[in-house]
């Protein structure tokens, strides 16, 4: 679709936003959102017709772009079918999308709660884990994020948290391995490995093990960084997991169905939790959706006993119509398989490529079509471009990198000292190719605050 220029159109939107729209993570007098005229494939647009390519993918889950034909017209065809119905109910869209859903899913996490985005879906998984062990703690990693609800943003692991944190959450943080800042002094992977789980142990020995209900992981951390875990961590974890009776979480709800070249990231490390955690991708975010994916030993507890938790919309007949037009879609055009080779033979090289030649690029890694640059002033001594949970004059860095790239028409995603490259999992590679010149440009202004 070309981009027909509206600006007075685009000046009503922005104004009735700004007298009426309270919009989240911000101070509302400091921002200035964009007047979005519409989108398409990998690509959005503003009022005066200008065009950006997306890599953040929304927020990470318009995993098959924007306005999928087949996914609108599901949508489209549900609605004229049955809009809407109690959760109580067995309908046709719930029940394949769960179906669908549980197809994919590692090992037997075949049953599926359904809740209406992943904030809510991490709720109920940690309130599974507290009833089916009759433990009240969470453990829960720093440099991680889980969702902005009271238990989700309290289990979050990075600044979000802060002005929530009364201390009395029940949740214990704890460092996960990455090795480019170390906790551990670690010079390998395999020394990372071992020593954050040496921790892991020992925080569990010294909070007691009897008293721990769950730990919850994203599988790869999204907005934390992309910090993809190294060989055996995670299997590590499940087996202090089985060692303690300590119920194993999983959040997958940003790298989840195709984000990492897999339909989930457990998946890469071959380990089974005990529930996992979706939202975004499964629906490629066209109507709120998300859930629990649980173990058999886990809905067992529950069989003969209620499940104390439940939603108005779970398993909305139009979010679920969605899910399985999207899971249908991603299965037909193969864009798992897609997204995992683009990340291997294009994606990966190209950003190596960018760090040897910007000097404010200390490490490049990532997975499928989930990626993360993390900039620097110093590569010698990692010193971050901006200083930790920068803002104002602080972040101006960032904030100058992050206009570049507007500029050369390229939306980024930005968090703290990282920009990520989260583009949709079916982006063609000329659309890569764009993106990554346009990066290319951008990390130029990056450079000069370098020393």
């Amino acid at each position: 679709m070309t981009p027909q220029p509206n600006p007075q159109a685009g000046a009503a939107v922005k104004a009735a936003d700004r007298a009426h729209v309270f919009h989240s993570w911000s101070a509302q007098e400091l921002i200035d959102p964009l007047a979005v005229a519409g989108a398409e494939g990998s690509y959005f647009w503003d009022y005066d017709g200008k065009r950006y390519l997306d890599f953040t993918s929304g927020l990470v889950y318009t995993n098959i772009g924007y306005q999928h034909p087949k996914v609108v017209a599901a949508i489209q065809e549900q609605a004229a079918h049955l809009t809407t119905f109690a959760p109580a109910f067995a309908i046709e869209a719930r029940s394949e999308a769960a179906r669908l859903i549980a197809e994919r899913t590692p090992g037997d996490l075949d049953k599926i709660f359904f809740t209406n985005g992943g904030a809510d879906a991490v709720e109920h998984a940690v309130r599974m884990a507290r009833l089916h062990t009759g433990r009240p703690k969470v453990l829960s990693a720093y440099r991680s994020y889980h969702g902005g609800t009271q238990q989700a943003v309290n289990i979050t692991g990075d600044p979000r948290r802060w002005p929530s944190d009364g201390a009395n959450a029940g949740v214990v943080h704890f460092w996960a391995p990455f090795l480019y800042r170390s906790r551990f002094y670690a010079e390998t992977e395999e020394q990372e490995c071992a020593r954050a789980l040496e921790h892991l142990e020992t925080t569990i020995a010294f909070e007691g093990p009897g008293t721990v209900a769950a730990i919850v992981l994203e599988t790869v951390p999204g907005t934390a960084g992309i910090m993809v875990p190294p060989p055996g961590y995670l299997a590590g974890v499940r087996e202090l997991c089985d060692k303690y009776g300590i119920v194993f979480i999983l959040d997958e709800v940003m790298a989840g169905f195709g984000r990492t070249g897999e339909w989930f990231a457990a998946d890469l490390f071959d380990v089974v939790p005990d529930l996992m955690t979706f939202a975004k991708g499964v629906n490629s975010g066209y109507v709120p959706l998300g859930g629990v994916a649980i173990s058999g030993k886990i809905a067992e507890t529950f069989g003969k006993r209620a499940y104390p938790g439940g939603l108005t919309y779970s398993g909305h007949p139009l979010a679920c119509a969605a899910a399985v037009a999207t899971l249908n879609v991603m299965a037909e055009e193969g864009v798992v398989t897609h997204a995992k080779n683009l990340g291997t033979t294009v994606v990966e090289p190209a950003l190596r490529a960018l760090a040897e030649r910007h000097p404010s690029v200390g490490e490049v890694r990532g997975v499928g079509m989930f990626w993360a640059l993390e900039l620097v002033r110093d590569r010698e001594t990692r010193e971050p471009l901006v200083p930790y949970n920068a803002a104002g004059e602080a972040n101006a860095p960032m904030a100058a990198f992050g206009a570049a790239a507007k500029k050369h028409g390229l939306w980024p995603f930005i968090n703290m000292n990282r920009t990520h490259v989260v583009p949709p999992c079916n982006v063609t590679e000329a659309e890569l190719k764009e993106g990554l010149a346009a990066l290319d440009a951008a990390l130029s202004v990056a450079d000069e605050y370098t020393v």
